[in-house]
């Protein structure tokens, strides 16, 4: 397993810094302060606010830098400006969020977003973000639903990819440094405290040691455990699963968002995005026979700020004075279960899903112009143009609100040195998260983990070192699948877990389903005990996988086990079985979920919330 055997160093291929390196046992090491894993929005403003905070801090990415899945955040950032609505702020934004999710939300993690999100938009501003503008000159913002105002700042339909070019550039130009291409198998720990990351380059299969006192995990999401998913192929909730197996817990794992309009037809971009940008632009939601069915699902919770009739709803998007929003823009997860079922009611298109119709609404230039990503890549992958037919929609796979538990001002997670942020921790959303608060969230706690981890180092008396024995355990656990003959291929694995998973675990879920999909991945981690891998470390993505399943199988097991669990439906998590939302009982408690003794699986707990103060009670008093 010998690749360096001496000491050196490198240029960093973008910033030009020098990355010196020492070997022992043959494996290449690097020094750093702060270590963030992943280079989306949130592990870019993390690594940006702890190099400023005096850190020397390196970002560790499994793609390319850029490349992030950040890119494919459409809508807008949402932030309580006042620039279309002076009435907003952030009060009603914590409201808003905490509403959405059903009041399972830290409310710490909620107030902290509302307060920060507009100066965090502002300063994407002053690093030279060009988001849309008003007639006056200010960002403009978009409606969005389950908010009360429009308050997503955006650049089109562009926002996240704007978003990451402008964190990136900041990054390159304060000289951070980024490891691309890089995976992390393993968090290093000296006793209870973290000393580094375990891992290896994917293009050579050679191993890497990253030392450093502390570790941000910025990952993202789990959707590649799913079949059907708007997620991009690096979500294989890797933070998630180094988390547990280094003694951190995760919370809300059974709420899995579903966003309500993911392309079902044609193939060639099943399960592709649709943002919610449509709907907040005038597109509605028709099912088989031509009906606008959306004003038969309006929950009483929002039927005093929801518009009655098409006439009501229309007027909203020519003057937006009653401010009564159309029922298109509910929360998602309310919108996502009527599209469930429209379509169980027989009354859905011939590919399984139904229509989203903007083309009989909005003229082509201004879809052209407003939603340009979604013009184009429709017209290019799949030859619909969506500004003279409607998509044929449904439900996908797109967020997980659950993640690493976290403490709200720091990000820090049970484990000394070792932080969580963005889609990879859990708390801010509750039961269901809104859109547009994705962006914010990567933005407002990256700042604060980056700031948190670079204090943290800063005040340790000596640097906790990495154990020779840890890092061969890595090394061997890596190997592993090569010493297996004549197992199984772990892309036949994969695609029975999805399976597994889009069909038991799915948006509507029942108590027998949930126990068979347990027993599916008990059968699934027997399968990867034997599958093997067959070639060398070199370009070997059949290896990569088989690195990956491990931390789909977790976490996996943690969304079933949990959802079997909560006998109530609430948020992005519905059971057939249990369809009433039981506020006197599960509205009062969190299920948090680690890992077993034996390594393997994982044990559940319920928690109570976390009781929030008087001064913010007042928000829902009238509610």
């Amino acid at each position: 397993m010998s690749e360096i055997a001496e000491g050196g160093s490198t240029r960093h291929p973008m910033t030009g810094n020098e990355m010196s390196y020492y070997a022992e046992g043959g494996i290449e090491r690097h020094t750093y302060d702060v270590i963030v894993v992943g280079a989306g929005g949130a592990g870019l403003r993390a690594a940006i606010a702890a190099h400023e905070a005096g850190a020397n801090t390196l970002v560790v990415c499994k793609s390319l830098l850029g490349k992030a899945h950040t890119v494919m955040a459409e809508g807008g950032i949402a932030a309580a400006l006042g620039n279309r609505w002076p009435e907003d702020n952030w009060e009603v934004h914590f409201r808003d969020t905490m509403r959405g999710g059903k009041m399972l939300n830290h409310w710490r993690m909620a107030q902290l977003h509302a307060q920060e999100a507009p100066e965090r938009v502002m300063e994407l501003e002053d690093w030279g973000a060009l988001f849309d503008r008003t007639d006056d000159g200010l960002i403009s913002q978009r409606d969005f639903g389950g908010h009360r105002y429009a308050r997503l700042a955006h650049v089109g339909d562009r926002t996240g990819l704007e978003m990451i070019r402008t964190l990136q550039q900041r990054a390159v130009q304060i000289g951070i440094d980024v490891a691309m291409e890089c995976t992390v198998t393993e968090i290093l720990k000296d006793g209870e405290r973290v000393s580094g990351v375990f891992g290896y380059w994917r293009e050579t299969g050679r191993f890497v040691v990253f030392e450093a006192p502390a570790v941000i995990l910025a990952t993202g999401g789990i959707g590649k455990a799913f079949k059907v998913t708007s997620n991009s192929w690096e979500y294989t909730g890797d933070g998630h699963a180094l988390a547990l197996r280094s003694g951190a817990s995760l919370i809300n794992m059974e709420f899995v968002q579903f966003h309500p309009t993911g392309m079902v037809w044609p193939p060639s971009v099943k399960g592709l995005l649709v943002t919610e940008s449509v709907r907040g632009d005038g597109g509605i939601l028709k099912n088989s026979e031509g009906k606008r069915f959306m004003f038969d699902y309006i929950p009483d919770f929002f039927k005093a700020e929801t518009a009655d009739t098409e006439e009501e709803a229309d007027r909203w998007y020519d003057d937006k004075k009653n401010n009564r929003r159309p029922p298109e823009l509910l929360p998602r997860d309310e919108v996502a279960r009527a599209i469930n079922s429209e379509i169980k009611a027989g009354r859905g298109t011939p590919h399984g899903g139904i229509y989203l119709d903007i083309a009989s609404r909005r003229t082509p230039d201004f879809i052209r112009k407003r939603l340009p990503s979604m013009y184009h890549q429709f017209k290019e992958l799949a030859d619909v143009d969506i500004t003279q037919e409607p998509m044929e929609i449904g439900p996908t796979c797109h967020y997980v609100m659950g993640g690493v538990e976290v403490d709200p001002d720091t990000q820090e997670t049970a484990v000394t040195g070792l932080y969580a942020v963005g889609e990879c921790s859990g708390g801010m959303h509750g039961s269901n998260r809104l859109g547009g608060n994705s962006l914010g969230d990567l933005l407002v706690f990256g700042k604060l983990a980056g700031e948190a981890a670079s204090s943290y180092v800063q005040g340790l008396p000596e640097r906790p070192p990495v154990a020779d024995e840890q890092v061969r355990e890595g090394q061997w656990s890596a190997v592993a699948p090569f010493a297996s003959e004549g197992g199984e291929n772990p892309y036949s694995i994969q695609s029975d877990l999805q399976q597994a998973m889009n069909d038991l675990v799915g948006i509507i879920r029942t108590a027998p389903e949930l126990e068979e999909a347990l027993s599916a991945i008990e059968a699934l981690k027997a399968r990867v005990g034997t599958m093997s891998v067959e070639g060398h470390r070199q370009y070997n993505p059949g290896w990569h996988l088989s690195l990956d399943l491990r931390n789909m199988l977790l976490v996996s097991e943690s969304i079933a086990k949990a959802a079997l669990a909560r006998k109530e439906s609430r948020g992005g998590h519905t059971r057939d079985d249990f369809p009433k939302t039981d506020h006197d009982v599960w509205g009062k408690k969190n299920l948090v979920v680690t890992l077993d003794e034996a390594g393997t699986g994982v044990v559940l707990k319920e928690q109570p919330l976390p009781e929030m103060p008087d001064e913010l009670k007042k928000y829902f008093e009238e509610s």
